[in-house]
């Protein structure tokens, strides 16, 4: 028996970093409306494991589904993909 395990990677932007090593990311995804056949703008909010504390608010990030860290934490960070840009 092999395993095929399909791992969920969700592409957001990073809008809490405050906490240690925890990230909360928007999601944001189009659905169509079933009546109006309209495309319609759905946001979903998760929590992640930021091991290294390398987030910053703004970025675009790339996280993956794994084990629980904690009661909401079930999502790890992957990769930063693009950081945004600091006004100082």
């Amino acid at each position: 028996m092999s395993d095929n395990k399909v791992e969920r990677v969700l592409t957001g932007t990073v809008v809490s970093a405050g906490r240690d090593k925890t990230i909360a990311v928007q999601i944001e995804r189009k659905v169509r409306h079933p009546i109006y056949k309209k495309y319609i703008k759905r946001s979903t909010k998760v929590h992640a494991h930021d091991e290294k504390n390398e987030c910053s608010m703004g970025d675009t990030v790339r996280v993956v589904e794994s084990k629980p860290f904690s009661k909401t934490k079930c999502w790890a960070l992957l990769e930063v993909v693009e950081k945004s840009v600091s006004v100082d």
